[in-house]
């Protein structure tokens, strides 16, 4: 009877690893470098990750962030100089303390549906505000071009325009 339960916890401990294998990413995803964008020394990744629903999950990966503010993230269309660009989506915001935030998109801000795919092909950028609203909304502190965009290059931190 010992003997019996064993190899039942046995196999219900195998079946747990194996359902934890399975991944529900494709496989598929882009990486890009966020610069720092202001005079914080805030700098990390963005990575779109293709899900097997169709979906994209967008990490945002900073380092140099401490303490339990929250910063907001806007995917901008246009490339990171270009002035007042319209935010194609509001991306969550990275929590200070550990630099990270994850963010399923199914639909762009106008409610209009987006793949992976489209994502990647979007002439695009990424930007990390100080504040949600006021005079600290202006301070990008990390920045990066994404998609279509995603080659170019700002000219340090005096190429990231201000947002809208």
């Amino acid at each position: 009877m010992k003997y019996v339960w064993m190899l039942a916890l046995l196999s219900g401990l195998a079946a747990c690893q194996k359902s934890e294998l399975v991944s529900e990413f494709t496989g598929n995803q882009a990486v890009y470098s966020l610069a720092a964008g202001s005079a914080y020394n805030v700098s990390g990744t963005v990575t779109f990750k293709e899900r097997k629903n169709g979906t994209t999950s967008v990490l945002v990966d900073l380092s140099g962030t401490t303490g339990d503010t929250k910063f907001p993230v806007h995917l901008h269309l246009g490339n990171i100089s270009t002035p007042d660009a319209e935010i194609a989506l509001l991306l969550s915001p990275v929590t200070a303390s550990s630099g990270k935030s994850e963010t399923v998109v199914t639909a762009l801000a106008n409610e209009t549906q987006v793949t992976y795919k489209e994502l990647l092909a979007m002439a695009a950028c990424v930007k990390v505000h100080l504040a949600q609203s006021g005079p600290s909304y202006s301070v990008i502190l990390a920045a990066g071009n994404i998609g279509a965009n995603g080659t170019t290059l700002a000219n340090g931190r005096a190429g990231i325009a201000v947002c809208q």
